[in-house]
């Protein structure tokens, strides 16, 4: 039995209608601004810790190491209870830019793949998602190193 012209045209209006009913709708503003407060609400806790660490007497550099650390290790702990892929999914690339998304990207790998052993689970899987960012993250220096280092022969800097 084959399909009338009719049918064929009923059955496509179905489907479009069906593909608009299941496809999600954003709304660009409103993620913008969970991503602007999210990624805000970081920074703030970064420079809280910054302000901490000089108010204590230490310098700078040190105070930077110590807010670097203490952010990434506040990533992990929230990835292992599971609490920043929520963060994560509500405040999206505010949650996902700064030090402790990337945290949150060699964390969360080794958490998921603990169950195939220390080798071939976490060992071999845990830059699976971060092992990118580094490559082409170095990459890209040794580039613009190279490019400096020749302006430099040739006294362009």
């Amino acid at each position: 039995m084959q399909k009338t012209e009719e049918d064929k045209k009923t059955q496509q209006k179905e489907y479009e209608k069906y593909v608009k009913e299941v496809t999600p709708t954003h709304n660009l503003w409103l993620q913008m601004l969970k991503a602007f407060v999210t990624g805000g609400i970081i920074c703030c806790v970064g420079q809280f810790i910054l302000n901490y660490a000089g108010s204590m007497g230490l310098d700078k550099q040190t105070s930077a190491s110590w807010c670097s650390l203490l952010l990434v290790l506040a990533s992990v702990l929230l990835t292992g209870f599971g609490i920043y892929p929520k963060i994560v999914k509500w405040g999206g690339a505010g949650a996902l830019v700064p030090i402790t998304g990337f945290a949150n990207s060699v964390a969360a790998p080794a958490i998921e793949y603990k169950a195939e052993g220390q080798v071939f689970g976490i060992g071999c899987k845990i830059f699976t998602i971060a092992g990118p960012v580094i490559l082409y993250g170095i990459f890209a220096s040794w580039l613009l190193g190279l490019g400096y280092w020749i302006g430099k022969c040739f006294g362009v800097f």
